[in-house]
C-alpha cells in the first residue's frame, strides 16, 4: 500500500492516530517516579538513582549499550519493585493509562509471572493482580475520554524451566484477560526448542503464542521458532534480513526462510529503537524495516520497553516518518497489520479495524479540508481608501 500524497503527518497527528501495540513488556514500561515510590514503600535500596528524572536517564543510558545481555540487566530494578499485589495493580493500571494517552487503542502487554514471586505471591495472584490493573487503567482512560483494550501475554524465561507451567497458566486465564504466551530472555544458548513441551501443549489447546526470535541471534532462532515450535508471530524477527540479498542494481532475492515468512504472512513484531540499543540495527535508516516494508512483509511497529528505550508508539512512528517519509497511509498499513495479527477473536479484530482504526485515519487525512483559509490582499491593492 503506497500513499498517493506526500504530506507527512505532524507530531500531533501521529499522537492522535489510533495505534496497535503487540510487543511491550510490563516491567520495561514503568514511570520512573513509580519505580522510586515503590522502592521506598517496599524497602528496595538497590536503585542507582532516587531522583525520578535522573533515574529515567540512567535506564536509558544503561540500555544504550549495544548488547542485549546488558540491556536485560536493567530489569533487575523494575522487577524488584513489582513483588506485591498493590505494586502490580498500580504498574498495570498506569501502563494502560499511559498507552491510551499515546493513542494506543489495543495493546498486548507481556510479563513473566515467575519473576514476581519473591514476596510470597503465587503465580495465580500475580496474573489476577495484573489483570485487575489493566481493567483499572482501561476505566481511567474512559474517564479521560480515551479508549483502550489491553490483553496480557504470559512470558516464560528461556533460561528457566517453567515454560510448561506458565503455558498452562496462560491457558487457564485465557478467557479472563490473558490472550497468549511468549518466551523471552537471552537467545544465545537458550533456543526455543528447549521448551517444546510448552508449545506442543499450547497447540493442542488451540492457544496463541509468540516467540522472541531473530533479535540477538540469527536465522536458526527464527527457523526453530517457526518450524519446530509453530509460533504464530515472531518477537522482533529483525534478523530475517540475513536471508535477503540485495544486488548492486537494487534487485532483491529472498532465501527460502524469508520467502516462507513473507508468503505465510507471519507477523514480525518490529521494535526499531530497542533494536538500535541492542545492536540489532545500526541506525533507523539502516533498520531492516525499510526494506521489509517495501517487500510487503507482515510488519508491525512496537515499543518493546518504553522506560529503557525512553520511547512511545508515537515516538517510534515519528522516527519512521522522518527516516522513511511514511505517511498516514503507511501508519494505517502498519496498524491494520498489527490488529490483524492480534490474539483476540476474528470478529473483534475486524470490528477494531473497521470501526476504530480506519475511521480514525480517515478523519486525520481529511483534516486538510478544514484548515483556515489564508486571506491576502489582491495585487496592486492599497491600504488607503481612494
Amino acid at each position: 500500500m503506497t500513499s498517493e500524497t506526500t504530506t507527512l503527518p505532524t507530531s500531533e497527528q501521529i499522537r492522535r492516530a489510533p495505534k496497535v501495540l503487540l510487543h511491550d513488556h510490563l516491567d520495561g514500561g514503568l514511570r520512573p517516579a513509580t519505580v522510586v515510590e515503590l522502592a521506598r514503600e517496599n524497602g528496595y535500596e538497590g536503585l542507582p538513582e532516587t531522583d525520578p528524572d535522573k533515574l529515567g536517564i540512567w535506564f536509558r543510558e544503561a540500555a544504550d549499550s549495544g548488547s542485549l545481555e546488558r540491556y536485560l540487566e536493567t530489569f533487575a530494578h523494575t522487577c524488584a519493585v513489582m513483588q506485591t499485589r498493590d505494586a502490580l495493580v498500580r504498574v498495570a493500571a498506569e501502563c494502560a493509562e499511559d498507552l491510551a494517552a499515546d493513542g494506543v487503542v489495543y495493546a498486548e502487554v507481556r510479563y513473566a509471572p515467575e519473576q514476581h514471586l519473591e514476596k510470597g505471591l503465587t503465580l495465580e495472584e500475580v496474573v489476577e493482580a495484573v489483570n485487575e490493573g489493566f481493567r483499572e487503567g482501561e476505566r481511567r482512560a474512559r474517564e479521560q475520554g480515551r479508549r483502550i483494550r489491553v490483553g496480557a501475554l504470559l512470558t516464560a524465561m528461556r533460561h528457566a524451566a517453567r515454560a510448561l507451567e506458565i503455558a498452562e497458566l496462560a491457558n487457564r486465564y485465557r478467557d479472563t484477560g490473558v490472550v497468549g504466551f511468549d518466551i523471552a530472555g537471552a537467545e544465545a544458548g537458550y533456543p526455543p526448542t528447549r521448551h517444546l513441551d510448552a508449545f506442543e501443549y499450547l497447540k493442542r489447546e488451540n492457544n496463541h503464542f509468540t516467540i522472541h526470535a531473530g533479535e540477538a541471534f540469527g536465522l536458526p532462532s527464527i527457523w526453530q521458532a517457526l518450524q519446530w515450535c509453530g509460533a504464530d508471530r515472531l518477537g522482533h524477527g529483525v534478523r530475517i534480513i540475513d536471508d535477503i540479498e540485495v544486488a548492486d542494481d537494487g534487485s532483491v532475492t529472498l532465501g527460502r526462510l524469508a520467502s516462507y515468512v513473507r508468503d505465510k504472512r507471519i507477523p514480525l513484531e518490529m521494535c526499531p529503537t530497542s533494536n538500535l540499543q541492542t545492536g540489532a540495527a545500526p541506525s533507523y535508516a539502516e533498520h531492516p524495516i525499510g526494506l521489509l516494508r517495501r517487500l510487503q512483509f507482515r510488519l508491525t511497529v512496537n515499543t518493546d520497553n518504553r522506560l529503557m528505550s525512553h520511547t512511545s508508539m508515537s515516538e517510534e512512528f515519528e522516527h519512521l516518518v522522518k527516516t522513511f517519509r511514511y505517511t498516514l497511509d503507511d501508519m494505517q498499513w502498519f496498524t491494520v497489520n498489527a490488529m490483524k495479527s492480534a490474539f483476540i477473536p476474528f470478529d473483534e479484530r475486524l470490528a477494531m479495524i473497521n470501526d476504530v482504526i480506519k475511521p480514525g485515519y480517515a478523519e486525520l487525512r481529511a483534516e486538510w479540508l478544514f484548515r483556515p483559509a489564508v486571506t491576502t490582499p489582491p495585487a496592486n491593492s492599497t491600504s488607503d481608501p481612494a
